[in-house]
């Protein structure tokens, strides 16, 4: 036999069903579960009160957001797309946004009704997705939703002056605005 042949089984339908994980992991699917790997290194460093120590947990937020492109751009230039990614990917999101505004919530930078706000949509968009008998990707809602998150919180993150605080607190309701009505897209049933 040529290779190694990973695989993984369940049940699906009563019959136990086996899986090529080497299939469903490819590449932009790996990019995807990298972005997992820094979360709990920014989450230590968030609560390390030095600039040097917010400004490493930017560039890890950002270069971890820029995974989230990056993952995409190659899932369909290499045309890997698959149903893995669709679901990975935007539970991984949640994950890089939800974990960072957990621990400002505790540091007072946000305040947890609004982060509330986010965390509702993101549940009864999952809770919906389960229904769906298509995952589909993120439209154009759910991008802008996504990169006003990533400003946002990397403005809440990075150690600016106090002129900047202001500035990232209407970011943050930019974001729970577009949250929002992303989530509302999401749920209102389509004329189609």
């Amino acid at each position: 036999m040529g290779g190694a042949f990973i695989s993984a089984c369940g049940i699906r339908g009563g019959r136990i069903v086996f899986l090529n994980l080497e299939l469903l992991m490819t590449l932009p699917n790996w990019i995807t579960f990298s972005r997992l790997l820094g979360i709990p290194f920014l989450l230590y460093g968030l609560y390390n009160p030095t600039n040097q120590a917010k400004w490493i947990c930017l560039a890890i937020f950002l270069v971890a957001a820029l995974t989230d492109w990056l993952d995409g751009y190659l899932a369909r230039k290499l045309n890997q797309i698959s149903d893995l990614g669709k679901f990975l990917d935007p539970l991984v999101d949640k994950f890089l946004v939800l974990a960072p505004l957990m621990v400002l919530i505790e540091l007072g930078k946000v305040p947890a009704w609004g982060v509330f706000l986010l965390l509702a949509r993101e549940l009864a968009i999952a809770g919906w997705r389960v229904n769906q008998t298509q995952i589909t990707g993120a439209n154009i809602w759910g991008k802008l939703k996504t990169i006003s998150q990533i400003v946002a919180i990397a403005l809440l993150i990075a150690p600016l002056s106090q002129e900047w605080q202001i500035p990232a607190l209407i970011a943050f309701w930019v974001s729970v605005i577009l949250t929002l009505i992303s989530g509302g897209i999401y749920l209102l049933p389509s004329s189609e």
